[in-house]
This record gives structure tokens, C-alpha cells and sequence, in this order.
């Protein structure tokens, strides 16, 4: 009989019999492990635990408890929640797909006649429980497109049909379990038993294949995970996220708005709201200044003829919008960096006037689908402090460093631990391979000289450039994309920039394409979950509010608001014929840091007595006294 020659990740070659799978080499190791392994990656591809190994092959297990195992658990979990769905509502529910994600997974059902809602989760769950413990072997097969075809649509099962018809492959892989049947490429858990802990989270609408002018399918959120203290665990942060949400704060604290009139995904920013994004974009103009920016302002539309130039109009038109004037084309900008290189290009330059580092916060528009559109969080208009670098090849390393280090230090304001991430060339792109690998390497090698560890993100930079993505965790260890940091050979030849080098010769600069914050209505919106609406007092937009007890200190009190506000603090006068405690816990509720009781012996002591949001009581102190307090608290950023 043939053997398998199965080299294992240590090094070492066994042989097993043909037909063997990897089952079988997890179970010769130990019978512990086989009970832990969920599927394999064999010669570097991922397949069932079950899949015969033929001639010699590499095999890695894959553990239940790895990332790439809870994936497996929770797409096989996706199957299970289709099943259990089709088990409930049979024909009046037609499956489309069902990928796990990375907070669990969904499936998107079309359901014309039926409205999905969370009152329905619990049978849903106890149907899903009851195929678990029926430990229902998860089997894979394949039958020709032909064949694939004619099944699912004698069970009525058209989506299924859609997306075999586009694929093309002559042979199609389906996944059983019991009566229920999947067109999936796998790998999956070996039997439903496996599952153990899952729950249905939330319900939304969903374009079929993300067309608006498709169908509109109903999505069921869920999650699971390997056992229930982890999903207890992952709940309780789940219900942190809703108080914390930022689209719930911002309504209560009055920061901002969406309204239909004005049109989806465009932000109205309240007083409060608009005196948070004002300091915010204060700071950034200070620290920018003090690093060596310039400011700068492009206009808000260009000509189309330029963003044919630049590239965007061929790679990035369906992002974009479009106007007419004069009977002339001109595209809203996306981007502030066509501008920025205008400038640029509107004198001659010399090696000598390099770096040039142009800073702008630039509003920008892009046309999201109103499918993706989220809060602060997905927008059509936003604010970029968007800076571009220009400088020589020579120069690249220090600038890209330099970068680095202004990231760091403004995310350690914050209280941000933050991941690094490159994402090299996609496969719409432009430029040269040699600018590309240039860029890159430019890229990964200040990294590394930074100390920074990062992972590789293949395919995913932008169309001209490869990029350093920071994604930041807040407080509930979430990651959201902010800074990035973006290498360009390609957008100064495409505009001819040049500068005059130390030889008298022409020479091409170099393009660094930057953000710190990213997107000011995106990192607002990170900013309210990570603080749960609690800002640090120098980015509160109000910091303190003046209660009197009685009618008796109003005019102490208005000559208390008045001397503060003069001083520079923001701050809030309460003279309404309300008990004390309704008005503190009013103030609380809107998170002002500080609230300032009047009564009448702070009358007569000159005083006022601090209260601090958490409920703590300071010391009773003069109006001049709490001006260099909170200037402390406040530090640099006074």
C-alpha cells in the first residue's frame, strides 16, 4: 500500500496510509489534540480535517482556540443559523451568504413576506441549540455547475443559483448537514457538536450584493466563540459598546445631527459639538506649526482635466461627484493633494527649499453607499488633516520617521495603544513596479528602524502608493483606522514636479501623502466610545457650570460666570429655579467635568465650591483659585 509523507511545522516526516486525513495525523500525535484541531492547512491551503492527504504534503493543524480556528468555528456557526432558520421558516425564506466577520458572523436572508425581528432570536437560538447536541457531521461535496444548478433551484434556493451561475468554475464544493444544504468553499467544523456558544446580536437591511438597485435582504448578526465564558465575556463588552455609542452620545451630549433634508451622511454640528471639532483642530494647527508644516487651502472644486491627470478619475470616479460650470467639468474633491502639488508647481524649486511640508484641514466629500453609511464613523462630507511632503529621495527615510514620531506622540495624548499595518499594491493601481517596491521598502524599513512592529496587509493601498495604516484601541480594545501615512513616486511624475538639485540638474521629488487624525468626524466619533462621552477637560467643550442654590446668589453667581469666562474658561451659568441636586445631576449627565455650587457662604467667602462629574467634592476656592487649577489640569493645552 502507498504511503503519505506528511512533514509536520517542527520539521518532522511521518508516513501515514493513502486516504489517510489529517484527522488522522492530530489523532497519532494525540487523541488530547485531535479533539482540539478544527481543520488543516495543507500545503499551505486551508481544507476539512477530513480531506484525504495524497503523496507528500506540509501539514499545519489548525486549533479551535487560533484566530484561524474561531473563524472556522464561527463560519460553520453561520451554516448552523441558516439551518436552524430554514428549519423554522422553510420556504418563506430563501438563503444568500453567510461569512463570519470579525466581531462573529451573519447570513443574509431574502424574506419579502417576513420581517426579521430580535423577539424572534431566542427560537432561532433554541433551534440552533437543538442541531448542536444533535452533533450533525458536516460533510463536504462536489457536483459540476450544471448539477449544482439544478439542486438548489429545485429547492427554491435562487441567490444560490445567482452566485454558481457567476462563478467559474466547472466543479462546486456544498457543505451537508442533516436536511440542510450550503454552497460554501469551506473548510467547516467536522459536526455541529462542536458548537457551543453562540448568540443572535442585532438585525439590519442589506443590499444583495451591496447594489442599491438589487433586492433588499435582511442581515441576523451573531457571534460565538469556543465556550460560553467567552461569550459572557464578549457580551458584557457588547452592552459597554451601546452606552458608549456614539451616535446614542452624541444625541444626549448635543454634539451633532443627521437630517434627512440636509441628506445622508452629512454631519450637523451643534455649538458643543462644533467648540469640540474647533479645539481639536486648534491643537492640530499648533502641533503642525511647531513640527515645520506650512498651511495651506486648496479650493473645493477642480477641473475634471485634473483628476484625469492624477489618476483618480480613472481609478476613483465612482467614489466621486461631479459638477458643471461654465460648461466646463469639474470634479468635488475627494483628496487635498492635487492642490497641494499645484502649489508646489506654481515656482521653480531647489534641493535647498526641500522638505516641503503642507498641512490642510481640508473638507473633502466622497459618495458612500448609503448601505455603509455609519454615524461619525462612515460619511459623505468630512474634514482631513490631510498633509502631503515633498521632498528628495534622500530625504524619504527622516520624513517617514518624522511622521512616525508625530503619531506617536499625539496618540499618547490621547491615552491610544495603536497596531501598525503596511498595505502593499493593489491590483488597480498605477505606476511602476520599481516606484512600487521603492515605496514599499521606504515604508517597512523606517518601521523597523523605528522599533515598530507591523503586519502585512497584502493588496489593500491606495491606487498610486503603498501605506502604513494605525489602527488605535480604545477602551474596549477595539480597533478603528485613523493615521496613515502613504508613499508616492507615481502622482510627481504624473505632474511633472521637479526641483533643480545640487548637480543643476532636474530631479523628481518624492510625495508623502499623511494623516494624524485621519478623517476630525472619525476620530470624534472614536474619541466620544473611547471616553464614553467623559472628554478630558481640555477638549470638553463646556468645562464648568455655575449653580446657585437660590435666587439669593444669582448676581454673585453671574459675576462668578463672567470672571471665568474672561480668563478663557468654557463655561456654563445655571440660574433656573430648580433644586440643587436636579441641576448636578442634569450637569452629570451631560458630562461636564466640573460643576460650581453657590450658596451663600461661598457668597460670603468670595469662594465657589467644586463638584467634580464623578461626584467627588473638591475644596471650596476662589474664581481665580479654579482658573489656574483647571489651567493645570489642562496643561500645554490651556
Amino acid at each position: 500500500m502507498s504511503q503519505v509523507r506528511v512533514q509536520l511545522p517542527d520539521g518532522s516526516i511521518r508516513e501515514y496510509p493513502e486516504g489517510s486525513t489529517s484527522l488522522d495525523v492530530a489523532r497519532s500525535i494525540s487523541e488530547g489534540l485531535a479533539r482540539q484541531v478544527v481543520a488543516a492547512r495543507v500545503d499551505g491551503s486551508l481544507t476539512d480535517l477530513v480531506a484525504p492527504l495524497q503523496g507528500e504534503v506540509a501539514v499545519e493543524l489548525i486549533l479551535l482556540k487560533s484566530p484561524e480556528g474561531l473563524e472556522v468555528l464561527r463560519h460553520s456557526a453561520a451554516h448552523l443559523m441558516a439551518h436552524a432558520v430554514k428549519e423554522i421558516y422553510g420556504g418563506k425564506v430563501q438563503v444568500t451568504i453567510g461569512p463570519a466577520i470579525d466581531t462573529g458572523f451573519y447570513y443574509d436572508f431574502y424574506a419579502p413576506d417576513h420581517v426579521f425581528t430580535p423577539e424572534e432570536f431566542e427560537a432561532i437560538e433554541a433551534k440552533m441549540g437543538q442541531l448542536a447536541s444533535a452533533n450533525l457531521p458536516i460533510c463536504r461535496e462536489e457536483l459540476s455547475r450544471d448539477e449544482a444548478i439544478d439542486l438548489f433551484r429545485s429547492m427554491g434556493e435562487l441567490y444560490k443559483v445567482q452566485l454558481i451561475e457567476d462563478l467559474p468554475n466547472e466543479m462546486v464544493s456544498l457543505y451537508r448537514q442533516g436536511d440542510f444544504v450550503d454552497l460554501c468553499r469551506g473548510p467547516h467544523l467536522p459536526a455541529t457538536g462542536m458548537i457551543k456558544a453562540f448568540k443572535l446580536t442585532s438585525v439590519a437591511g442589506a443590499y444583495w450584493r451591496g447594489d442599491e438597485k438589487n433586492a433588499m435582504l435582511q442581515r441576523v448578526y451573531a457571534t460565538a466563540f469556543v465556550d460560553k465564558k467567552e461569550l459572557r465575556s464578549y457580551l458584557t463588552r457588547l452592552e459597554e459598546a451601546k452606552k458608549r455609542d456614539h451616535r446614542k452620545l452624541g444625541r444626549e451630549l448635543d454634539l451633532f445631527s443627521f437630517n434627512d433634508e440636509a441628506g445622508a451622511g452629512l454631519v450637523i454640528w451643534h455649538p458643543k459639538g462644533a467648540m469640540l471639532r474647533t479645539l481639536l483642530e486648534d491643537f492640530e494647527r499648533r502641533e503642525h506649526l511647531r513640527r515645520g508644516y506650512d498651511i495651506v487651502q486648496g479650493p473645493q472644486i477642480l477641473r475634471t482635466d485634473l483628476w484625469k491627470t492624477s489618476g483618480h478619475y480613472e481609478n476613483y470616479r465612482e467614489n466621486m461627484y461631479f459638477t458643471e460650470v461654465d460648461e466646463q467639468s469639474y470634479g468635488l474633491k475627494p483628496m487635498n493633494c492635487l492642490s497641494h502639488m499645484l502649489i508646489y508647481k506654481s515656482r521653480k524649486r531647489s534641493y535647498r527649499d526641500l522638505p516641503l511640508r503642507f498641512f490642510e484641514l481640508g473638507t473633502v466629500h466622497r459618495h458612500e453607499k448609503s448601505g455603509v453609511l455609519h454615524g461619525l464613523l462612515r460619511v459623505r462630507g468630512f474634514t482631513q488633516d490631510d498633509a502631503h511632503i515633498l521632498c528628495t529621495p534622500e530625504q524619504l527615510d527622516a520624513e517617514i520617521k518624522g511622521v512616525l514620531r508625530f503619531v506617536q506622540d499625539v496618540m499618547g495624548i490621547f491615552g491610544f495603544e495603536y497596531e501598525m499595518e503596511i498595505s502593499t499594491r493593489p491590483e488597480k493601481s498605477i505606476g511602476s513596479d520599481v516606484d512600487w517596491e521603492s515605496a514599499t521598502t521606504a515604508l517597512m524599513n523606517a518601521l523597523k528602524d523605528s522599533g515598530l512592529p507591523f503586519e502585512v496587509n497584502e493588496g489593500d493601498g491606495a491606487f498610486y502608493g503603498p501605506k502604513i495604516d494605525i489602527k488605535l484601541k480604545d477602551a474596549l480594545d477595539r480597533r478603528w483606522q485613523c493615521a496613515t501615512i502613504q508613499c508616492d513616486f507615481t502622482l510627481p511624475e504624473r505632474f511633472d514636479l521637479t526641483y533643480v538639485g545640487s548637480d543643476g540638474e532636474k530631479h523628481r521629488p518624492v510625495m508623502v501623502h499623511r494623516v494624524i487624525l485621519g478623517a476630525i468626524e472619525r476620530f470624534i466619533g472614536v474619541l466620544i466610545e473611547h471616553y464614553a462621552g467623559s472628554f478630558p477637560l481640555w477638549i470638553s467643550p463646556v468645562q464648568a457650570v455655575v449653580l446657585n442654590v437660590t435666587d439669593n446668589q444669582a448676581e454673585y453667581a453671574e459675576g462668578v460666570f463672567q470672571a471665568l469666562r474672561d480668563a478663557g474658561i468654557r463655561v456654563r451659568l445655571d440660574l433656573r429655579n430648580e433644586k440643587l441636586g436636579f441641576k448636578i445631576r442634569e450637569a452629570q449627565m451631560e458630562k461636564i467635568p466640573y460643576m460650581l455650587v453657590i450658596g451663600d457662604k461661598e457668597m460670603a467667602d468670595g469662594t465657589l465650591a467644586p463638584r467634580h462629574r464623578s461626584g467627588e467634592n473638591l475644596e471650596p476656592m476662589s474664581p481665580e483659585a479654579f482658573v489656574r487649577f483647571v489651567t493645570d489640569e489642562c496643561g500645554q493645552f490651556h
